[in-house]
């Protein structure tokens, strides 16, 4: 399109910094010709139509529930993702020529890596000083003569590149340990082409899944045994890149693994699953290697897998990337890269670092002393930029976060572990602010995969766009944004999914044995979410009688039955209330990777609209009505889950949970409501909280009885409101897991459900007193235990 025809309204009002490259206008000022038809049609847009475009992303992102953790904190804090709708677009031939420096570069970072744990003839022949190496947290000496079983140690790999002044593209870092972003750049495509869905389609832009569909099959070949799996291995929710990770376990299919879900037996790696150990040789790991392993590693690691390093060593598990590989990323290796790559290639970087000195040596000390009001100093020994760890450092000659202020006393004081890196200046790109379109600094991280034709580049990546002119801005933890990343071709590109071609008759491919932490994780969720109903009735009870003052000691049954769930109904919304359904939400974000995005949506909805009534909620009729509009949402969520989920043994453990709940809750408010001391009312609210008015009146007219509420909510093998009704479902729950487990393993759990499913049967209304509702009530809690101890040891 030429970019003197079209409506440039937004263009024109554009102002590049000066001296500063930028993504949109070329060094002339003139509009680039690839992004010609964005702006034409955000020009073409009302203010009203921008917003509109623009909350399309937003609401994607909402839906499907992204969001970034910060460092340090819970698993109840996080941000909302920070996209930015526009984004970055380059040119597919000046792509080609960034995809071959990144192919060269991830090819030398192997070639390196190999030898720092083979031959080490870099630093025998004084290429690289020994003590970065033998001094770096990141080199794991027990790596050392171990080679990968694969044959390769990189096979996942993310560089972070930047433009500068010159117009050149600069390497900024590299990402080796557990490179992160891929999925997020997934997420970022989808929001970008909700935002712009006419652009997106007639733009050319080269499509992504091509890209994760060549990696998976990689993976999928290096399995030895057709009946072991890959998994990708997550330091838990806790970590800022959980969503992506459980993200990529989905997209891909595998199967996301904390290191507790893994054990090693006789050398070889499996993960505890429902069934028993199933075997593992393929792992994609994205915990840092020094959490790998607390017996030969980091000793005080709560995430790894001990004996990891005795499957890696004796080549029973291909590691994706091999574990040490960190050692790459540190800062002051990029010093001695241009050289290396001389020496092992006898070829220049075709994408240069960014120039880098290391401080422990005279001449170079001495050079970054001189030119410190042009560069940034940091940490040698670290594996991300200063400013997003938070270390101490000095930009332009200025210290930051360090009590000394004095930087010739800093540099001489620690020189031997800092290092200084040339200030490049960042190109721009448009960021819409205001109904403007402003520049702002960026950086793009690329990410490369070995398949079977070797690396292959995501044709995109992972932009971090800064709040503001100021570099360090670009950090997200520094409220930083992202943007996804455009290749455009001269013609159409390939449409292309992660579906295999079909080479072979259609068979119906076998759900994978279900892990044990997920089957507990989906016990409790059920557990939790019914409870949180249970609880809702019960304070909707508790509120509608407050206005009877012949209601007193019922109320005060109420509130004892509630005290003991932490529950205080002195609170309008009580605390105790939102406690249980945010156990509920922590169960499920333990197993992003087998939720529904809509059940997930669905529960984050309720504890959004739960803390945001709570604030204004009245004690009374008014906590009554708010209690009632909170049961419609739950019933809600439970009829989305329970009619959308795969009858797999995933949903078995979810139901035994929700029933288990149902029927303990039950039996101990008949022991309250039933027996000869009970409150007047007790019965009439022990049907009402059962949800069986109707059929109580259908039944036995309106008047109630011990014996009329024991039959309909105890006895009633029909009522879904039933213990034994409850306890029937366990008992076919309990047939459908059989098949998973060899008959003496089920013996525990299997017995104990029939034996109680027994003694309900053989009850009368007589005989089912508070005494034995309240033993009933004992021994179906017991059958937690007797789960636990069959399928989740």
């Amino acid at each position: 399109m030429d970019c003197k025809s079209v409506d440039t309204q937004l263009f024109a009002r554009y102002l590049p910094l000066p001296g500063v490259p930028d993504e949109l206008a070329d060094a002339k000022g003139a509009m680039r010709a690839v992004w010609a038809g964005l702006i034409a049609h955000m020009s073409g847009l009302t203010e009203a139509e921008m917003g509109d475009a623009f909350a399309r992303g937003d609401q994607h992102l909402a839906d499907t529930g992204v969001f970034f953790r910060k460092y340090g904190t819970n698993a109840d804090v996080g941000r909302d993702w920070p996209f930015s709708p526009v984004p970055i677009i380059l040119p597919e031939a000046e792509w080609r020529g960034i995809e071959a420096g990144l192919v060269q570069r991830a090819d030398l970072l192997e070639q390196v890596v190999a030898d720092l744990y083979g031959d080490n003839r870099l630093v025998a022949n004084g290429h690289l000083p020994a003590s970065l190496i033998a001094q770096n947290p990141e080199w794991l000496r027990p790596m050392v003569g171990v080679r990968p079983r694969s044959g390769h140690f990189l096979h996942f790999v993310a560089i972070e590149i930047g433009r500068g002044p010159d117009g050149r593209w600069w390497v900024l870092s590299d990402r080796t340990d557990a490179p992160s972003g891929a999925g997020f750049a997934l997420e970022n495509r989808v929001a970008a082409s909700r935002v712009f869905p006419d652009v997106f389609r007639t733009a050319n832009v080269h499509r992504l899944a091509g890209f994760f569909r060549s990696f998976r099959d990689a993976l999928e070949k290096q399995r030895g045994d057709l009946a072991s799996r890959v998994g990708i291995l997550t330091p838990g929710p806790l970590t800022d890149t959980y969503y992506e990770q459980a993200y990529i376990a989905r997209y891909l299919g595998m199967t996301l693994l904390e290191g507790e879900d893994l054990c090693v037996e006789n050398g070889q790696l499996r993960v505890r699953t429902v069934e028993g150990l199933a075997p593992v040789d393929v792992l994609w790991r994205r915990m840092d290697g020094i959490w790998a392993d607390p017996l030969e590693l980091r000793e005080d690691s709560q995430l790894g897998t001990p004996g990891l390093m005795s499957a890696v060593r004796q080549g029973h598990v291909s590691m994706v990337n091999a574990l040490g590989v960190g050692v790459l990323e540190t800062q002051a290796l990029m010093a001695f890269l241009p050289k290396i790559s001389q020496v092992l290639t006898g070829k220049p970087l075709l994408l240069p670092n960014v120039a880098t000195w290391w401080c422990g040596q005279a001449s170079e000390l001495a050079h970054v002393r001189a030119h410190a009001d042009r560069m940034m100093i940091g940490p040698a020994m670290a594996t991300r930029m200063p400013f997003d760890s938070g270390a101490p450092h000095a930009v332009g000659g200025r210290m930051h976060g360090a009590d000394q202020t004095d930087l010739n006393a800093w540099l001489t004081q620690n020189a031997a572990g800092l290092v200084g890196k040339e200030l490049v200046t960042l190109s721009t790109t448009p960021v819409y602010e205001n109904g403007v379109l402003v520049p702002r600094p960026m950086t793009l991280r690329a990410f490369l995969a070995r398949t079977a034709t070797g690396w292959q580049v995501m044709p995109g990546g992972f932009a971090r766009i800064g709040a503001s002119a100021d570099t360090s801005a670009i950090s997200m933890r520094n409220g930083g944004s992202v943007a996804d990343v455009w290749i455009v071709g001269d013609k159409p590109v390939e449409a292309v999914t992660m579906l295999m071609a079909q080479s072979a008759p259609f068979v119906r491919a076998k759900a994978g044995p279900l892990p044990s932490r997920a089957a507990d994780n989906l016990f409790w969720l059920g557990r939790y979410v019914e409870r949180t109903e249970g609880l809702l009735r019960l304070v909707r009870a508790y509120n509608s009688r407050l206005d009877e003052a012949a209601t007193a000691p019922l109320l005060a049954t109420i509130r004892a039955g509630l005290h003991a769930y932490g529950v205080d109904v002195t609170e309008a919304f009580p605390k105790g209330v939102t406690n249980t359904l945010a156990s509920a939400v922590h169960s499920a974000s333990q197993i992003r990777d087998r939720f529904s995005v809509d059940g997930w949506a669905a529960l984050k909805d309720m504890e959004k609209s739960m803390a945001r009534i709570a604030k204004t909620t009245e004690v009374g009729s008014d906590a009554a009505s708010v209690m009632s509009v909170m049961l419609r949402k739950i019933a809600g969520f439970s009829g989305l889950v329970h009619e959308n989920m795969y009858r797999a043994a995933g949903w078995q453990f979810l139901t035994i949970g929700r029933s288990m709940e149902r029927a303990a809750m039950m039996t101990e408010l008949l022991a309250d409501m039933t027996g000869p001391r009970a409150a007047a009312g007790g019965l009439d609210l022990t049907i009402e909280v059962g949800d069986s008015i109707m059929v109580h009146r259908q039944r036995y007219a309106v008047f109630t009885s011990r014996e009329s509420v024991v039959d309909l909510l105890a006895l009633d093998e029909t009522n879904p409101r039933s213990v034994r009704f409850h306890l029937d479902v366990i008992a076919r729950r309990a047939d459908d897991l059989a098949p998973l487990r060899a008959p003496d393993h089920l013996k525990g759990f299997a017995a104990a459900v029939a034996a109680l499913q027994a003694e309900m049967a053989a009850h009368t209304v007589s005989s089912l007193d508070p005494k034995a509702l309240l033993a009933t009530h004992r021994q179906i809690l017991n059958l937690s235990t007797a789960l636990h101890a069959t399928f989740m040891h």
